[in-house]
């Protein structure tokens, strides 16, 4: 639902607009609180005590820890978006400094209507800790539907109007969004907890531990934020369309880690930290799931982060090409994708990687590994967007894709730390190089094939074609993966012939 709400939007704002900059600017401030106080902060802190607890059977203190926590970010949020609210002329440095004028005007309007959004995406990560404890994962990933189709519906509805006034009236249909993706997780939570009590709380031992590790959890997603932040600031300074670009490049790249990367660590998290046992015992049945998520993921993403590289052209014409998002465009994100595409598997195995330190109640560790990657992100970007691409004759704006691949060589880095940190306390982790081989070499054959479609039938149709190039590099993926006897894909196969019998 996300690529089909990015397709309207790059229908109706395409990419080199001002509007289109300016919506993407002011969406990530939603986004960066959510990321700051609501999944990842909630996944790392709140899911392992709630879990545990579940687990032992004492439902009155869950409920306690739950509600106490409900109500503490309830009111932290509030204070933020009020706050925000007040002060977004002020913070316009941090969101896109580089904008100027009516650009600059339009981005506080529409910041000031996004911010509230912000706090109903918070409590609505708050329900999905709980219903993910209670290991109800259908309901927390599919509320974002609402707030997609919200935003689309918006925009269909307002479509006769300039560009401006379609930003505006798509800043509110985003809140209202926001507000009934929250609301339909409601009545599961109050089903399921049955001993919810909202409170503050904060003398349990309980509660005062999920506060412990929220702090270095939220500094830790905080600085990764930052990142994303620096980002697009210094996409404001490389002129009209670069921050749109690297927006809708986004909706490409975090799809299979969505489906794949957070899929896995999602549905491992809970079942982790509910681990009991001796220390070796523990540590046996962490590596096994650990080990067991990395080949479901390396399965996925390999093939993916290749058809990005290979064929991301493809990939963006077939889902974008249409009304004024032209072919041209597609070019451009697929340069921008491209870099993403280098360290799209570490950056999703990396994901699994510190769901495991959190399933061990260590946040810190994550944190030192996370600054170091930021600070090199920040390092890269500038070089490979600024004197890197000027001394290659290149114009500003495919800078973007130099800040993409900066960000990508950066999570190798911290993919490698995760591991060999991790290797050290519970023992040996990591893919099989046998199992690497063979999934790169199936990939690389897959995308030549899809190049050899692409070269004969062209972009004419973008639909068509780009259906037929990438259904070619699937069949092909699969049946060399079958033939080199990668269980991953027998298992598939398998699966697949029980449910047509």
């Amino acid at each position: 639902m996300g690529l089909v709400r990015q397709r309207v939007f790059s229908h109706y704002f395409g990419i080199f607009s001002d509007t289109a900059d300016a919506f993407g600017a002011a969406l990530r401030v939603p986004n960066f609180l959510q990321n700051l106080f609501g999944e990842g902060v909630l996944s790392a802190s709140f899911i392992p005590v709630y879990a545990r607890l579940l687990a032992e059977g004492d439902q009155e203190e869950s409920g306690r820890v739950a509600g106490a926590i409900g109500a503490l970010l309830a009111l932290t949020t509030s204070v933020i978006v009020l706050l925000g609210v007040l002060a977004t002329p002020y913070l316009m440095w941090a969101i896109a400094g580089g904008y100027h004028g009516e650009k600059r005007e339009l981005i506080i309007l529409l910041v000031r209507i996004l911010f509230p959004a912000a706090g109903l995406l918070v409590c609505s990560a708050w329900c999905l800790g709980i219903l993910n404890s209670h290991r109800k994962f259908f309901l927390s990933y599919a509320a974002p539907v609402v707030w997609n189709v919200a935003m689309i519906a918006t925009m269909v509805a307002y479509r006769r109007l300039d560009q401006s006034a379609l930003a505006v009236h798509l800043a509110w249909g985003t809140l209202a969004g926001s507000a009934l993706q929250f609301g339909i997780q409601v009545p599961t939570v109050l089903r399921l907890a049955r001993r919810l009590r909202p409170n503050l709380d904060t003398h349990s031992a309980h509660v005062r531990e999920v506060i412990r590790n929220f702090a270095p959890v939220c500094i830790s997603r905080g600085v990764v934020q930052i990142s994303a932040y620096v980002d697009q600031a210094l996409a404001s300074y490389l002129g009209t369309g670069p921050l749109a670009g690297m927006i809708t490049a986004q909706s490409l790249y975090t799809l299979p880690v969505s489906l794949f990367g957070m899929a896995v660590s999602a549905a491992a998290l809970p079942a982790m930290s509910s681990t009991l046992g001796s220390q070796a015992e523990v540590a046996a049945v962490l590596r096994q799931r650990l080990n067991a998520g990395l080949r479901q993921i390396a399965f996925f993403i390999v093939p993916s982060a290749m058809a990005f590289l290979a064929l991301g052209d493809v990939i963006a014409a077939m889902l974008y090409v249409s009304g004024k998002f032209r072919l041209a465009d597609a070019v451009y994100v697929w340069a921008i994708v491209a870099g993403s595409a280098i360290g799209l598997l570490a950056s999703t195995m990396g994901r699994l990687y510190t769901s495991t330190y959190y399933a061990l109640r260590d946040t810190r560790t994550p944190l030192r590994f996370a600054i170091l990657r930021v600070a090199l992100t920040i390092a890269l970007g500038y070089l490979c967007a600024f004197p890197l691409r000027r001394w290659m004759g290149l114009e500003p704006q495919w800078g973007a894709a130099g800040l993409t691949a900066s960000a990508g060589v950066s999570g190798w880095v911290e993919f490698t730390l995760l591991r060999r940190s991790l290797n050290q306390r519970i023992g040996a982790t990591g893919l099989p190089v046998s199992l690497v081989a063979r999934l790169w070499a199936a990939a690389v054959v897959a995308a030549a094939a899809g190049w050899g479609v692409k070269l004969a039938i062209g972009l004419g149709h973008t639909i068509v074609a780009g259906l037929l190039i990438l259904s070619t590099c699937g069949v092909l993926y699969f049946t060399v993966t079958y033939a080199l006897q990668v269980e991953e894909c027998a298992g598939l196969v398998r699966r697949w012939s029980r449910l047509r019998r």
